[in-house]
């Protein structure tokens, strides 16, 4: 008889036990009483009945979920792979167990549907230039569908592009012209700044008497310091003058 009752307290202690449940702080339970949703339990040491009340545990943290690689055709009939990120939280713990087989799944599998609705009724430069805003419309369109479900998507991000690999090559032939654009421009504003500089300097000289012949010593003085083998031929500012003024000199002149 003693033995039986120590079983039988045994027995009594083990389900005392398995109706004692720890819900974490980032944790919501929901209770079933015989099927029917009876409440939310919330962060604890909690107590059900065992066999009539069962407890399911959901996380209520932002969970970012993949959307694999989506095969999609743009507005302008380019074929390109997109991924996304989509990141969202359960608001409403009941909604989200009772609407919902697997609202992880369910979320994730919206969201590849507004990715190719969204992404295939744009042109293929305003998807890569306009992700942001792209993205924005994503959310909106999986945010009010999952709020259905107790879930509020937070933020949807495309994080990838892939393009044809004859469509890279075309790209990147673009861009290597514009940076051969840009390249003479800036060449041809470097002669043009450098010629003006000239224009101006060979005014200066013109305009002051006796700088010529200073900036003729000063080029003199550099080259004669260089261990190269010269040999110059000087005339007289005047000569040169005269011959500027008078023409060419004729015979018996």
């Amino acid at each position: 008889m003693t033995g039986f009752l120590i079983f039988l307290i045994i027995i009594i202690v083990i389900f005392i036990l398995s109706g004692i449940k720890v819900i974490k702080q980032y944790e919501r339970g929901v209770i079933l009483t015989l099927g029917k949703f009876t409440g939310v339990k919330s962060p604890g040491l909690r107590v059900v009945i065992p066999i009539f009340q069962s407890i399911t545990k959901v996380d209520i943290r932002s969970t970012p979920i993949d959307v694999p690689k989506q095969e999609i055709i743009t507005k302008d009939n380019v074929t390109v792979g997109v991924e996304a990120v989509v990141y969202f939280r359960v608001v409403d713990a009941p909604k989200a167990f009772l609407e919902t087989v697997n609202f992880t799944y369910a979320t994730s599998q919206f969201a590849q549907a507004a990715l190719r609705d969204v992404a295939g009724n744009v042109e293929l430069d305003e998807l890569l230039s306009k992700r942001d805003q792209i993205s924005q419309q994503i959310k909106e369109i999986v945010d009010s569908e999952t709020i259905k479900w107790g879930i509020d998507v937070e933020n949807v991000k495309i994080q990838n592009i892939e393009l044809p690999e004859n469509m890279k090559r075309s790209m990147a032939k673009q861009a290597e012209a514009e940076r051969e654009r840009r390249a003479n421009i800036i060449n041809a504003d470097g002669e043009r700044l450098a010629a003006q500089a000239l224009s101006e300097a060979a005014k200066m000289l013109a305009g002051t008497p006796g700088a010529l012949n200073l900036r003729t010593l000063n080029t003199l003085e550099r080259i004669s310091t260089e261990p190269s083998q010269k040999t110059m031929f000087l005339f007289p500012v005047e000569l040169i003058d005269a011959l500027r003024g008078h023409g060419p000199i004729k015979p018996g002149q």
